[in-house]
């Protein structure tokens, strides 16, 4: 099975989120990507479709936008 992807950016809202959806979901469904140690991957995110984080992308593709710490733009910076 694939899992989740939950993209964030390290802010306080974000690691809220990030706590909340392991809670959730459980730590072997989801992949957590953090762009402050990953920003390789912030191209993969926006390729998915996120426009803000906190976001998850479910196995099927959907990007669930969860809460808003912050625009992709500010994470590129």
């Amino acid at each position: 099975m694939k899992k989740s992807v939950f993209y964030h950016a390290g802010c306080p809202v974000c690691l809220s989120a990030e706590h909340e959806i392991l809670e959730l979901v459980g730590k072997d469904n989801v992949e957590i990507v953090h762009f402050g140690t990953s920003k390789s991957r912030i191209h993969e995110a926006e390729k998915a479709g996120v426009k803000s984080v906190p976001a998850l992308v479910t196995p099927t593709g959907n990007v669930l936008h969860i809460n808003f710490g912050a625009s992709m733009a500010d994470v590129k910076g």
